[in-house]
Order: C-alpha cells, then structure tokens, then sequence
C-alpha cells in the first residue's frame, strides 16, 4: 500500500483547493490510500516554542515523515502562498536541521477561477520546499482553473480536467515509486 498524505494551504471550509484535493483523492487508483495532514491547528511559529515542541506541531511532522509522498493544493494569496501554509512549512522544518520534508517526493497543485490559476504561488512554494530538501515534482505542473461545476460533490465533470488530474497523480505515483526504489 502506498500512503500519500495531502495538504491543503487554505484552512477555509469552502476553499476550492480542498474541493480539488478531495478530488485527486477520489481519482487514486487501487493501492494508493491518503490521509490529509491538517495545518489549521498550528500555532505560529516562534523559536521559542521550540524548547517545548507543543504536541499538534509534532504530529504534524509525524504525519509527514510516516508517508509515502504528499501533494500539496495551494491557493494562491497576494501572488504568494498562504501565510497558513508558509507557517506548516515552518514548522515542518524545525526544530533545526530536522526538515520532515527532506528527501520526501512533493507534488504541488493549485486551483483558482482566474485563468493563470495558482503559478506564481506554485513557484514560491517550489522554492520554500527545495530548502526543505523536499523532492518536488517538476512535470506536469498542476495549474487548475475552477470554474463552476467543474468539482460536483468530490467528482470532477469536466473529463479533460480529469484525464489531467489522472495523469498528474500517475506521474506523482511514478516519482514516489522511483525514490522508494532508491532507498531500498
């Protein structure tokens, strides 16, 4: 069984970037189980926190280092990536030199309703994840444009977009297979 965990970068109850993640979810073939690794209840990050690293902050590098691979749906705020996700990120490499992310394949995928979707989110959050030592998957790049129906109640109706999305985590899959074989 492959285990892949799934962050979204927005904690909002309606975001478009949990619609897709659900999605992608729902389109993993037989083998392949996800878990969403939750970022809304960490507390911002300080280095003095780190003295007494507070229990919901080491789960949340638990959750990450005990998977497979993680794909990541971001929105995009301000031309950046959310504060909320920059904060996990944070996190996720602290205390130092113990960068849950390193060595672990990353795929980063975005969904908006404006036709360049979530680039240049997608290009700062490429950059933050390479200090991580993040493996990041470099093709295909997931820009995703949310128009109305095109996720209805966790599917995508759109079969291009699907056909997409099914290539997108095939080539996810491959890469995390390759770094397995690697580190037999």
């Amino acid at each position: 069984m492959t285990k892949i965990g799934y962050i979204v970068g927005s904690i909002g109850s309606t975001s478009i970037n949990r619609d897709l993640a659900e999605a992608l979810v729902k389109l993993a073939p037989e083998g392949v189980e996800f878990t969403e690794i939750a970022i809304k209840d960490l507390p911002f990050f300080s280095t003095d926190l780190e003295v007494d690293l507070p229990q919901v902050v080491s789960d949340f590098k638990a959750a990450i280092e005990g998977v497979d691979g993680v794909i990541i749906a971001t929105p995009e705020y301000s031309r950046s990536i959310p504060g909320v996700l920059k904060n996990a990120i944070e996190w996720s490499n602290r205390p130092y030199g113990q960068m849950s992310f390193s060595g672990t394949p990353v795929g980063v995928i975005g969904g908006s309703p404006g036709g360049i979707a979530t680039a240049a989110a997608q290009q700062h959050l490429r950059a933050v994840l390479g200090h991580s030592d993040a493996i990041v998957m470099g093709q295909p790049e997931g820009f995703i444009q949310v128009t109305p129906g095109l996720i209805v109640d966790g599917e995508i109706t759109n079969e291009g977009t699907k056909e997409f999305l099914m290539a997108y985590l095939g080539a996810f899959l491959g890469l995390v297979g390759r770094v397995q074989k690697a580190n037999a």
